[in-house]
Parts: C-alpha cells; sequence; structure tokens
C-alpha cells in the first residue's frame, strides 16, 4: 500500500491527533503517503443539545466509521474514551497509542483549584461523569452545559461566562494549551476517576490485512491492557455517556493492576465505588470480574435511576 487516508474530525485536537498518527506512520513505513480526509460528524454540528440526550459518543464516530466502510478511507484516530464500546461489524479497534495524562483538569482565571472555588461557583463541563465527582465533592456547585471544541469552551470561560470549566488534561498537553488561562489544576485520580480509555488515542481501521499490518506499530502494550480493562468494565455494565461511569486501571511495573471505578446519579447524591487489584496476566478478566462485583451491589438499579435523573435533570439543560 503506498497511501493511506486517515478519517477525521474537523477540530483542531482531532487534527493534532490524526497528524500525529501521519508523522508516526510515515516515519515507520518507508514509501507510505498519508492523507487525512475531514468529515463533519453529528456531534460537530449539534452544539446546542447535551451529548446524553441526543445519542452520546458514538456521535462523533459514526461519519468516520461510515466512510470507512464506504472505502473512503482506510482508519480514523478518536479519543478513546469518545469511543463507544461496540465497534460496527467490518471495522475493529486495532491499536491503542501510549497514554497521555489521564487526570482532568480544572481551568480557571480566578481560582487556583477545587478547594480555593467559592460557594455555588457556576463550572462548565459537558459530561455527567464529571459533574457526578464534582457535585460528591462540592454539592454547592453549579453545573452548566458546555460545548464545542477547545478553544471555543476556553474563550467561553475567558469572557466570564463560568468560573471554571473542566477538560481532559491530555487535550490540553497535546495543543500545548497550559498557559491559555491563569490556573490549571489537575484533579487528582482519587478525587475525580477518569473515563475509559482516557489519555489514549484509539485506531480504528478496515479489516483489510495491509492496513492491519501498518497500523501494529502504532500499539502500545501497557495502554492495551489499561484500556482493555476499562473497556469491558464499562461493555459489561452497558454503559454510554448518558449514564455517569469512571473507571481507571493502571499496570505498574511489578505487574499489578489497580482498577478503581464510580458509578452513580448525576447529581453525586447516591455513588458506587470499588477497586480491583489484580495480575498484567488476568487482565482479560479484571473488568468484568470488577463490573459484576458492583452489579452485585446494586449498579444497575442505580444507573437505571441516573437516567432516569438524566432525562429531566437541569444538568443536561
Amino acid at each position: 500500500m503506498k497511501k493511506l487516508i486517515i478519517a477525521t474530525r474537523g477540530s483542531k485536537l482531532a487534527l493534532w491527533q490524526s497528524n500525529h498518527i501521519k508523522d508516526v506512520l510515515e516515519k515507520a513505513h518507508d514509501g507510505l503517503e498519508v492523507e487525512l480526509k475531514i468529515f463533519k460528524t453529528k456531534g460537530d454540528k449539534i452544539l446546542d443539545t447535551p451529548l446524553a440526550l441526543i445519542g452520546g459518543k458514538g456521535l462523533f464516530t459514526k461519519e468516520l466509521e461510515e466512510a470507512m466502510l464506504r472505502g473512503e478511507a482506510h482508519i480514523s484516530v478518536n479519543s478513546l474514551k469518545d469511543m463507544p464500546f461496540l465497534i460496527p461489524d467490518g471495522l475493529k479497534l486495532s491499536a491503542i497509542t501510549e497514554r497521555e495524562d489521564v487526570r482532568d483538569s480544572i481551568l480557571s482565571e480566578k481560582f487556583e483549584n477545587l478547594n480555593s472555588l467559592p460557594d455555588g461557583a457556576k463550572i462548565g463541563t459537558t459530561s455527567l461523569r464529571r459533574s457526578m465527582q464534582l457535585l460528591a465533592l462540592r454539592p454547592d456547585l453549579k453545573i452548566a452545559q458546555l460545548r464545542g471544541n477547545v478553544d471555543s469552551r476556553i474563550e467561553k470561560l475567558k469572557n466570564g461566562e463560568f468560573d471554571a470549566i473542566v477538560l481532559a488534561s491530555a487535550g490540553i498537553n497535546r495543543l500545548e494549551l497550559n498557559d491559555s488561562v491563569k490556573y490549571i489544576y489537575n484533579v487528582p485520580v482519587s478525587d475525580m476517576i477518569p473515563s475509559m480509555g482516557q489519555g489514549a488515542l484509539g485506531i480504528e481501521t478496515t479489516l483489510d490485512d495491509e492496513v492491519l499490518k501498518i497500523v501494529e506499530v502504532l500499539n502500545e502494550e501497557t495502554s492495551e491492557i489499561e484500556t482493555r480493562i476499562e473497556r469491558d468494565f464499562v461493555g459489561r455494565l452497558e454503559g454510554s455517556c448518558t449514564v455517569p461511569i469512571g473507571v481507571n486501571a493502571t499496570l505498574l511495573i511489578n505487574g499489578t493492576v489497580i482498577t478503581k471505578a464510580i458509578l452513580g446519579t448525576p447529581d453525586g447524591k447516591e455513588l458506587l465505588r470499588d477497586t480491583n487489584i489484580g495480575k498484567k496476566e488476568n487482565f482479560r478478566e479484571i473488568g468484568k470480574t470488577l463490573a459484576e462485583k458492583m452489579i452485585g451491589a446494586g449498579a444497575l438499579e442505580v444507573l437505571e435511576r441516573a437516567t432516569e435523573i438524566v432525562e429531566k435533570s437541569e444538568l443536561t439543560k
């Protein structure tokens, strides 16, 4: 294959991610030309409605997947946290890149960290997972919907529409935005458990053998193990962004895997937390085992109540 086509969204972060993969592949494979083909997804077009009410994370991948299935592109590059658990027939999640910072970040022009926010501070986020954990820590906070690309979100913060906003630390680092606002507070995982796959890029491909061979170089074992556990956990719970779920697996040097999970209602009033300590060689079972344990503690009932709250909550308006 002389030319590989990447289907990508047109946002600054999506283009950074796709260009990064383009550079890696062209350096790894002599004579390979990689081209970016931009598609506008439904999630990019509908900016006035919360994701939880219009279909969730698949809104950012569907058009890219359809392009690959039509033969217009060979691969797509996505933030793994934005990829649904189910992959369409004819496609495959073929590589997972080395992870960036997995944490969430609180950005503010006035307030240094979460504890310094005043009572009733207005926080912008699109994520029910983040809303749940913020309100569990600070029930006084006012959560407001924040859609749009990274630049527009930061502009809204600077214009005074919010006291603070929450973004993924990985995106801030990749776009070199650490000096874009006065304060950036990286929230410890102990306080806010990230989304499944946060910090990693997922490479979705067609099933063409040549394409699969080309992207092998992108896969990183530690990220693959950690995110497989996380995706198995969410998949067993049949979770999406319409319900608040956080899960993070960390593979230690000695082969121990520590997996922390949280789920609950988006108002932060009802939470279930648990931790699994397992071994690297058992990573294919860890996520499902932890999910089953939490199901035994009432996880599915809690998520059902979360869905009911989402449908009528101020958190989605």
